[in-house]
């Protein structure tokens, strides 16, 4: 894992009001340093990340299956299809598909071509931190204290090693926040520009989350930069255009294109792109009006069996029905070992820089670093306190930049303030807070290694003493900076010991978490279950799709398994509105479709496919939400589920499973029932 072996801070006790950039000196005692620690974190950062990262397999089959797609077909590549033959997209834009699409055309599609590009953009996001960090604070060893606290951060060492959206989304906005510092120093008109390209692209991984920072940057650069404020405005206002001209282009591609000639944009209730980013993935996902029911109802809560898969010590079902809301949503429950270890040491660490910095020029740098970090921790992180609709825990690695930027920052404050009480103090509350705050987490698991939580608690308690005690003579102000430096590490030891045990657990589905494995899964919901029978009859079709089920992870799971294009009949939920009977019935009348698989009951395979029925066990299933969807018992036959136990959601295409189920003669193909589509002639 990474490691911070020397001195956290230098020895300066100045407090410049507007830091120099970064010295140039050459020889081994400066740049050479520099480069060494910095090349030696990146090198740690790759090799934690990329450690037997095939362990993942396939990660959530929902987006692999799109990967998989983007690597057969351009146009697949483009919109982020769940399919080659392009019948629907996921429901996101697509750079995340670009880029695991592209590693699998270049590469060949597999587990390895799809993840490493993810775990790369890690290291990217660590060495960006850094950069930032460096620059406004000049101190190398602050910037390796953010780089090391991000790549030790429990949920990006799950999430920069998994397929979802998340990580690119991160590495742009770190990039974004990079580019603004840049700017910052200078009133660069191209780096604000830059920022602003960097948040259009970050849009196009995850729309709306993706700008989540914008908020946090245009105010930094609008107080501190060193030129007049009407300056200012325009370069914002140019930073604007940028953003608009980063992101817009996917947007008139998708209007401009026929629709009849492209995939359906999943999620949306009009196959359109707008409709998508304000209704389904914007504002009806923060108020909690996109759990189902109608066209793009994203219905993610899930299956019964799932909330028993949380890690042990982990209370509440972190993201799901019963997850906390409010502003203790980050620090408890699955959200807190996930990003909350220096969580409440960043929130003091923006105070505390605040108030060090309260009488510093409009420009200086540090306060408008506090600024872009500490505003992006803040904002995202109350939106995502809030959010009253689907929230997965792993939404929070989008603030982990700025909680590892914030701490760092802090700790580097108070350091050049050590000759005064209040930095002494204040350094010493931030180890404290960060020991104190890592042994009520750990005490969370209690029974997985317990001695660590009191070790961490009695290394930092015992160095935030002695760093508060003021130090005069020169070598006991380096006994001091050793101190810190073994408190910090003493603090870094639970994430790290969190995020060690996320590496070495194999994670799949819909619903990933951290730490140590768990007899139960690791939220693997979401996932198909292998039907080799089903396979080898869809490998053998020539049709435009071999197969048509109901719903995305199905219809991915058998994309996966068997190398053929399926159709996702109603999207990731089953409720989006596409096909209608009459086009699945011109497409059957023209050969475009081989099979038709459904469970045994005769329902839609997968996601929205869930009655109320009687389990293996003689017990009935009970509706989540008063009615308006059901969910398997956890003690269901997950085998009666050829899609795989994680399907949720309601089926919107009755019309079509019942057409198909009077017309077509079933069969039973390992444990599912397959109707043979071909020959039918209207």
């Amino acid at each position: 894992m990474v490691t911070v072996t020397t001195s956290v801070l230098d020895t300066s006790s100045v407090v410049p009001p507007r830091p120099a950039a970064p010295a140039s000196a050459g020889g081994f005692g400066g740049r050479a340093v520099e480069r060494a620690g910095l090349t030696a974190l990146l090198i740690a950062t790759a090799v934690l990340y990329l450690w037997n990262i095939t362990i993942n397999g396939m990660g959530n089959q929902f987006y692999a299956g799109a990967a998989w797609a983007g690597s057969k077909s351009w146009e697949a590549l483009l919109f982020g299809s769940l399919d080659p033959a392009n019948f629907i997209t996921v429901d996101k834009p697509p750079v995340s598909q670009w880029v695991m699409g592209l590693s699998g055309r270049i590469f060949g599609f597999s587990s390895a071509s799809m993840l490493i590009p993810q775990a790369l953009m890690a290291v990217a996001a660590v060495a960006l931190l850094y950069g930032a960090v460096r620059r406004v604070s000049n101190s190398h060893h602050a910037g390796l204290l953010a780089g090391a606290a991000l790549a030790l951060t429990p949920v990006a060492a799950l999430m920069f090693r998994f397929n979802n959206p998340d990580a690119v989304m991160v590495l742009l906005m770190m990039a974004a926040a990079y580019a603004t510092v840049r700017a910052l120093q200078h009133a660069s008109t191209l780096w604000i520009v830059l920022a602003g390209a960097a948040l259009g692209f970050a849009f196009l991984a995850k729309m709306l989350e993706g700008l989540m920072v914008l908020p946090a940057l245009g105010l930094a650069y609008l107080i501190a930069a060193p030129n007049p404020i009407r300056t200012r405005i325009v370069q914002l206002f140019g930073a604007l255009v940028a953003l608009l001209v980063a992101s817009g282009w996917y947007v008139l591609v998708t209007l401009w294109w026929p629709a009849s000639s492209r995939p359906y944009l999943a999620g949306s209730t009009d196959n359109n792109f707008m409709n998508l980013v304000l209704g389904y993935n914007g504002f009806a996902r923060v108020l909690g009006r996109n759990h189902g029911g109608g066209g793009g109802g994203h219905a993610q809560t899930p299956p019964a069996h799932a909330a028993a898969q949380l890690p042990a010590g982990h209370p509440g079902f972190g993201g799901f029905g019963g997850q906390v809301r409010g502003v203790e949503r980050l620090f408890s429950g699955e959200f807190g070992v996930e990003i909350g270890w220096l969580l409440p040491a960043a929130l003091l660490a923006f105070v505390l820089v605040l108030i060090s910095r309260g009488r510093a020029p409009r420009t200086d740098l540090m306060r408008a670093a506090a600024i872009v970090f500490g505003g992006w921790m803040i904002i995202d992180g109350a939106v995502l306190s809030y959010m009253n609709g689907m929230v997965h825990p792993y939404y929070c690695l989008s603030i982990a930049p700025a909680v590892a930027g914030m701490f760092a920052l802090g700790i580097r404050e108070m350091w050049t303030r050590r000759e005064t009480l209040f930095g002494r103090l204040g350094a010493a509350a931030l180890l404290a807070v960060t020991g104190v705050w890592s042994f009520v987490l750990l005490q969370r698991n209690s029974g997985w290694y317990p001695e660590l939580r009191w070790a961490i608690l009695i290394v930092t308690l015992l160095a935030a003493v002695l760093v508060a005690i003021p130090w005069t003579h020169r070598a006991h102000r380096r006994f001091a900076a050793a101190v810190l430096t073994v408190g910090l590490l003493g603090g870094l030891s639970g994430a790290a010991a969190y995020s060690v045990a996320t590496v070495a657990t194999a994670h799949s589905g819909g619903g990933p978490t951290v730490g140590p494995a768990q007899a139960d899964g690791h939220g693997d919901w979401g996932q198909a279950q292998a039907n080799p029978q089903l396979t080898a009859l869809l490998q053998k079709t020539n049709s435009t799709w071999a197969a048509a089920v109901n719903g995305s992870s199905s219809a991915a799971g058998l994309e996966l398994q068997s190398g053929k294009a399926v159709m996702a009949i109603g999207g990731f939920s089953g409720s989006d509105p596409t096909p209608t009977l009459a086009e699945f019935q011109a497409d059957v009348k023209a050969g475009k479709i081989g099979y038709y698989a459904v469970q045994s009951n005769g329902r839609g395979q997968g996601n929205g496919s869930f009655d109320s029925r009687t389990d293996t066990t003689g017990t009935a299933d009970r509706s989540a939400t008063g009615g308006a969807r059901t969910q398997r018992s956890q003690t269901a036959d997950p085998a009666r589920m050829p899609g795989g136990s994680g399907g949720f959601g309601r089926n919107q295409h009755t019309d079509i499973t019942n057409w198909v189920t009077a017309t077509f003669t079933p069969q039973q193909v390992g444990n599912a029932t397959v109707y043979n589509l071909s020959g039918y002639l209207g």
